[in-house]
């Protein structure tokens, strides 16, 4: 599973229910030990038609915008985790601001990675990589926002530079996901910057 945006479901909705009257740092302990179930869908739908949650419509994105789109996207996420509710779940079916940035950096670190080996083996299978257990082992929730920051923006910086060094004769190398998605460099970015877009939406950020 790889790469799923937006709504993710709790194993139980009766622990919720269960908590409606509890004071609010009560149900946040209780939020952060709801365990999210992963969400399998298969995103790659996006670049045939726009998303109806967060508006993004991929098809409207050419590949010169795409470094562009992430450097805002990036510079975008710092003022959301200076938040005061930077750290916590406003529902336990829904990651923290800070657990969609720790997401969104890690996004940028892959695809960078990725982008790299379609441009050094054209036709490149990727590894999995399970974006929710990543979470867990990790702990987004307990890292620190201020330095999520500079890692978010510093990562989205990289990934918009190896991005803008990409050539017109390299746009058809292709890469293939482990669950048999085909990309090719220039349907991965657009497929990919999709991801933080969306997020920014989740977080309450969106321009």
């Amino acid at each position: 599973m790889e790469l799923v945006t937006g709504l993710r479901l709790p194993r139980t909705s009766v622990t919720a229910r269960r908590n409606r009257g509890l004071p609010a740092r009560a149900r946040l302990a209780t939020f952060r030990a709801v365990e999210i179930e992963p969400d399998t869908k298969d995103w790659t739908w996006v670049l045939r038609r726009p998303c109806a949650e967060c508006g993004f419509d991929a098809r409207e994105i050419a590949f010169v915008e795409v470094p562009g789109l992430v450097r805002e996207n990036a510079a975008a996420w710092p003022p959301v985790l200076e938040r005061p509710d930077a750290v916590q779940r406003s529902r336990p079916d829904r990651w923290s601001p800070l657990e969609y940035a720790c997401h969104v950096r890690d996004v940028f670190r892959l695809f960078d990675t990725r982008l790299g080996m379609m441009l050094a083996t054209d036709g490149v299978r990727f590894p999995n990589w399970d974006q929710d257990e990543t979470a867990v082992t990790d702990r987004y929730g307990e890292q620190d926002p201020s330095i999520v920051a500079v890692e978010l923006v510093a990562a989205g910086d990289a990934i918009a530079a190896s991005f803008a060094a990409v050539t017109d004769d390299q746009l058809g190398r292709r890469g293939i996901r482990s669950d048999g998605a085909e990309f090719t460099i220039e349907t991965f970015a657009r497929y990919f910057v999709h991801d933080p877009v969306h997020h920014l939406w989740d977080v309450g950020a969106a321009g």
